[in-house]
């Protein structure tokens, strides 16, 4: 795993496996066991107010800075480093899903998470290598394999909430085919309430299907999933105190099939069809006064992989190829649709330098075209010098140089220049990005300290501004703005308890192209310092307690009018009946303290949700 781009949560199960060093030919290999550890990065892995989607409870996690509306699974801004929501990416398998019309929109994933394996955040050279369109960070996620159980929910709450959720698998053996495996799998999900605070109702359905086909070494996936949304929220998008809603339809068609082959070696195939409709309304007391539809197609093909030629040489690579097109009331009929074409090539060298230590070095490139917008070349390139010791215990150092590049969405740069709630800008450019980093990572049996320090430039940055002298709710700008960040991720586990805190501290510096900019609602919405706190305490085995912390003091801004510190609280009470197998209680709360605070300026907060929720599983 190349700590440039992960931050691995240690948990309670861990997998152990075998790794053999050299120091040269004539050496004798040495078979350390080295521990991988798997698990949530925050305590909580349920939301409060709705079912679960990929994005739950992100923004209690430390990887990133999930900027809501309403609440994550409706309006969901996922950011990275200092990033905007436009910068991160989000990944199924090897392909990057994509909406062309804004990045406000590239979390709508109509898949039960049940059928996802956890959140990987890919940062450096991981997310040049992988990522698409997605110039900070890419959210990862992979398709878990199917297993024969289910579980069913009911769930009421405060704001007249309520809650029905049912999701079962199957998998079954084939007699004819020795090592193969058919599964089935089906979920639906629905929830509805008049919201945290007034006007903020949502009512939410999903549906999702899945066949799987596995063997030794490979698993293929069809994939279907639908999901509507409804819901209302002040401010929605633009500052003018009006009561805002949005109504939105995805559907997402999905292939994938991930190969085994030789030793260290494997590649993954994926291709989806996306669908998403759009209906704004700006003022639901007058939705004459302006509403917007759109409808966005995307088709994509991807396939990544890393060749294993021997074990001193190793190949990874990915490439994807992306077709959209756009129908909307409000764009301009000039930029309609666009194809995009990523590369990147990755070669690997590994050098054991002692029994224990290894030398990992990564150099290669990435190459970025659409049909509309300049091609550009990236480099890539990390060092890192691991050392693993008999006990298990591991020390990593790592030195990162990622570029990467995207270009704007077309609410950004094709719809009207002159006027209007939502200015375009024709005007911009391929966005391109530098990173450089450096990173220690610790691990021990029960504890692991990440850390990491990096320096970013970001060129011509698609942000969305505000001039207090205009009509315009925001303008598409771009930016020149340079960011230095310090991170530091702590676990530790106790024989019934595990701990998960987290520090980070974030400074920017920005030139913007016009000087008619008095707020800016992305680029300059961040933490200057952030701390997370979050732990898992089950004292008996009926009772189990989840607290998930997060503290942030955020840069001044001009529309914020709320303070610019805030304290957020989730905790979770689950009871486990003795008397009833396979049965708990959920006890729930969001938003502990009533935190006012504006996650976008100019945007209402959430308020506080109470929840109950039964579920029986089998």
């Amino acid at each position: 795993m190349n700590r440039t781009s992960h931050l691995i949560i240690p948990a309670v199960l861990a997998s152990i496996s075998s790794v053999a060093y050299a120091a040269d030919d004539s050496e004798e290999s040495t078979t350390i066991e080295q521990i991988t550890i798997e698990a949530s990065p925050t305590a909580n892995t349920l939301p409060v107010g709705t079912f679960d989607s990929p994005i739950s409870n992100l923004e209690y996690d430390p990887r990133v800075d999930l900027q809501s509306r309403n609440m994550a699974e409706a309006q969901a801004d996922v950011t990275i480093r200092g990033g905007i929501f436009e910068n991160t990416g989000f990944r199924v398998g090897s392909a990057t899903l994509l909406d062309p019309q804004s990045g406000h929109y590239f979390a709508e994933i109509p898949i039960a998470p049940q059928m996802l394996t956890g959140a990987s955040v890919l940062t450096g050279a991981d997310n040049a290598l992988y990522g698409v369109n997605s110039s900070v960070g890419t959210v990862s996620f992979g398709w878990k394999p199917i297993t024969t159980g289910g579980s069913v929910s009911a769930g009421v709450g405060t704001n007249d909430f309520n809650l029905q959720s049912v999701h079962a698998g199957k998998s079954i053996p084939l007699d004819t085919i020795a090592d193969w495996r058919l599964g089935f799998e089906g979920e639906y999900s629905h929830s509805q309430s008049d919201g945290s605070i007034d006007f903020g109702d949502h009512d939410f359905n999903r549906a999702t299907a899945r066949v799987q086909l596995t063997s030794a070494d490979s698993q293929t996936d069809l994939f279907f999933g639908s999901q509507e949304k409804f819901f209302g929220w002040p401010n929605l998008y633009t500052p003018f105190g009006v009561n805002e809603t949005e109504d939105l339809e995805t559907q997402l068609l999905m292939l994938n099939h991930k190969q085994s082959y030789a030793t260290n070696s494997e590649f993954e195939v994926s291709a989806y069809y996306r669908k998403n409709n759009d209906h704004y309304i700006y003022s639901r007391e007058n939705p004459s006064a302006f509403e917007a539809f759109h409808e966005t197609e995307v088709k994509s093909f991807a396939i990544s992989g890393r060749h294993a030629q021997n074990d001193v040489f190793s190949l990874n690579y990915s490439a994807q190829y992306i077709e959209d097109s756009i129908e909307s009331t409000t764009l301009e009929n000039n930029f309609t649709s666009r194809n995009y074409y990523k590369i990147s090539v990755l070669p690997e060298y590994t050098v054991a330098l002692e029994s224990n230590q290894q030398l990992t070095v990564r150099l290669g490139a990435a190459f970025d075209d659409t049909n509309r917008d300049d091609s550009q070349l990236s480099l890539i390139g990390d060092i890192t010098f691991d050392t693993i010791n008999s006990n298990a215990t591991e020390r990593t150092f790592y030195l990162s140089y990622a570029e990467a590049s995207q270009v704007a969405g077309y609410t950004a740069i094709g719809g009207n220049d002159s006027g209007g709630l939502f200015r375009s800008n024709y005007n911009l450019e391929r966005e391109t990005t530098k990173n450089l980093e450096l990173g220690l990572l610790l691990e021990q049996q029960s504890w692991q300290l990440n850390s990491a320090i990096f320096y970013r430039q970001d060129n011509n940055l698609t942000d969305w501004t505000f001039s207090f002298d205009s009509t315009s709710a925001r303008f598409a700008e771009p930016v020149d703005i340079d960011t230095a960040g310090l991170e530091f991720l702590a676990t530790k586990q106790f024989e019934n308890t595990e701990i998960i805190a987290s520090y980070t501290y974030l400074h920017k510096s920005e030139t913007y192209g016009s000087p008619d900019v008095d707020a800016s609602f992305y680029a300059l919405n961040f933490p200057d310092h952030r701390l997370t706190l979050g732990a898992v305490w089950s004292p008996t085995d009926i009772l189990e307690f989840r607290i998930d912390n997060e503290w942030r003091k955020q840069h001044k801004n001009a529309l914020r009018r709320s303070d610019d510190e805030a304290l957020f609280t989730q905790l979770t009470l689950k009871v486990t009946p003795p008397i009833l197998q396979n049965f708990f209680i959920t006890l729930a709360a969001d938003n502990l303290w009533d935190e006012s605070f504006e996650e976008i300026p100019g945007t209402p907060g959430r308020g506080e949700q109470y929840t109950l929720t039964a579920t029986y599983s089998w």
